[in-house]
């Protein structure tokens, strides 16, 4: 289905059929990370899953570093469409390498699909959701216009742009690296060190923005704090609601909804015309608000630490 719809946009003629692919990409790509997570915490079990979701999830940080940077080359000498077809390609890689790799798993029984369903009328559960699309809903709020601030506060000229896209990507790489090893053991710190550094980071953006040197270590930082955060995020979800396909599906969409939120509440600041430094408010607004909205699981690491995977699982 990622596939039909990478095909969708390639040969798109008009805003209608790339809007079309854009839905498709976007409801595929959740089912799938949703299975590939249930997958990884069968295989590895529930107290390696931050790991196993960390590596999982490393391709949209490798994205950041190699994809941006590249389909922004590609767009500025072939035209955005190669990029597309490239996508495709791969993608058609991946479906060879999981149908010779993957394996099929038994049939889910109706007892099982109860218990996940059961499970997502936890609260705790929907508190961990609700993390979740804070936390991208401020980095995506931030990350979206990050371009022209560059451009108009920051002064920086357009070649040295994928360079602090680069920058970015390699953050998240790093970043992701360290939460992953972290977050099995200490989920709820990390969580919180994160948005801390995303909160923090997006105000004195904010403030100084004017300041090249500054930008430069802020998109770092972001980098290094937002994405990253997903493996203790996963972590958070599954030891709440459990490892079934249903509830890491729902916290991919919600992890979606939270991107297309930022970025629209985003573009809304601007079309107010409250600068391009509103979109970092924003952000910060949200980094905020999940701050808060970790108060509403209290278990915290103490709970992680002493549950047993009987005691976790759904």
């Amino acid at each position: 289905v990622f596939l039909a719809g990478q095909l969708i946009g390639a040969t798109a003629d008009g805003y209608p059929q790339m809007l079309a692919s854009r839905i498709v990409c976007g409801v595929a790509q959740s089912a799938f990370f949703g299975v590939a997570l249930a997958l990884a915490g069968e295989l590895v079990g529930m107290d390696r899953i931050a790991r196993a979701a960390g590596l999982v999830l490393n391709g949209l940080m490798l994205a950041s570093v190699a994809g941006l940077p590249l389909a922004t080359l590609l767009d500025q000498r072939w035209g955005w469409r190669l990029s597309f077809w490239l996508v495709a390609g791969l993608v058609g890689l991946a479906m060879l390498g999981i149908a010779a790799r993957v394996p099929a798993g038994d049939k889910p029984t109706v007892q099982q699909a109860g218990g996940e369903w059961r499970a997502l009328a936890r609260p705790a559960l929907w508190a961990a959701y609700l993390s979740s699309g804070l936390i991208i809903g401020a980095v995506f709020a931030v990350f979206t216009y990050l371009t022209p601030l560059f451009l108009q506060i920051s002064g920086f000229s357009a070649p040295i742009v994928p360079w602090l896209f680069g920058l970015y990507g390699a953050a998240t790489v790093l970043g992701n690296l360290l939460t992953s090893r972290l977050a099995d053991r200490h989920t709820l710190r990390v969580l919180q060190a994160g948005i801390l550094t995303l909160l923090v980071t997006m105000l004195a953006l904010a403030l100084g923005a004017q300041w090249q040197a500054l930008t430069a270590a802020a998109v770092f930082l972001l980098g290094a704090a937002g994405l990253p955060m997903n493996p203790a995020m996963v972590a958070r979800v599954v030891r709440t609601g459990g490892s079934g396909a249903m509830a890491n599906s729902l916290h991919m969409a919600v992890i979606n909804l939270g991107l297309m939120f930022g970025a629209w509440a985003g573009g809304l600041c601007l079309d107010a015309g409250l600068g391009l430094r509103a979109p970092l408010w924003l952000g910060a607004a949200l980094a905020l608000l999940a701050w808060f909205s970790l108060g509403l699981d209290r278990r915290g690491d103490s709970w992680q630490a002493k549950a047993s995977p009987a005691e976790v699982s759904v």
